[in-house]
C-alpha cells in the first residue's frame, strides 16, 4: 500500500497525491499537520529516504528562520525537536511505497513509486503534463 504524508495546503503535495489517486491502488492519506509527528516515525521515515532532519527541512513558508534553524551551526537533534513541536517544518509529501520511500519534491520524483502507473495523462494544477503513459 502507499502512504502519502501529505499537506492539504501544499500543490506539490496536491499533485503528487493526485498521481497515486490516479494509479486505482489502496492508498493512505496522513494529515501530519493535524496528527503530528512521533520521533520514531520521522526517524523511520528519514532512514528510509535517505534524509537527515537539516534535509528535510522546510526552510521557507514555514517557522524555520524564525527559530533560527537556518544556521549551519544548528545541530540534527534541535531541528529535529523542532519538527516534533511544529509539524510544518518537515518537507512534504514524503510517500512510502512497496518500491522505496521519498521526499517527493518535484511532483514527478513520486512516478518511480507508484507500483501501478496511472493509465491516463496526469496533468498538475497548473495544466503541465505531470504523467503520459
Amino acid at each position: 500500500m502507499i502512504v502519502i504524508h501529505h499537506n492539504r495546503d501544499c500543490g506539490t503535495s496536491r499533485n503528487v497525491l493526485r498521481l497515486i489517486e490516479a494509479t486505482g491502488e489502496p492508498f493512505e492519506v496522513v494529515d501530519y499537520l493535524r496528527e503530528g509527528w512521533t520521533r520514531p516515525q520521522l526517524l523511520g521515515l528519514f532512514a528510509a529516504a535517505g534524509l537527515t532532519p537539516r534535509s528535510a527541512l522546510r526552510e521557507t513558508k514555514s517557522p524555520a528562520e524564525a527559530l533560527g534553524l537556518l544556521d549551519p551551526a544548528v545541530d540534527e537533534e534541535k531541528i529535529m525537536a523542532a519538527m516534533l513541536q511544529h509539524p510544518v517544518l518537515v518537507n512534504r509529501p514524503i510517500v512510502c511505497s512497496p518500491l522505496g520511500v521519498r521526499l517527493c519534491r518535484p511532483s514527478s520524483s513520486a512516478i518511480d513509486l507508484l507500483p501501478v502507473l496511472p493509465g491516463r495523462v496526469i496533468y498538475d494544477e497548473s495544466g503541465e503534463v505531470l504523467f503520459a503513459p
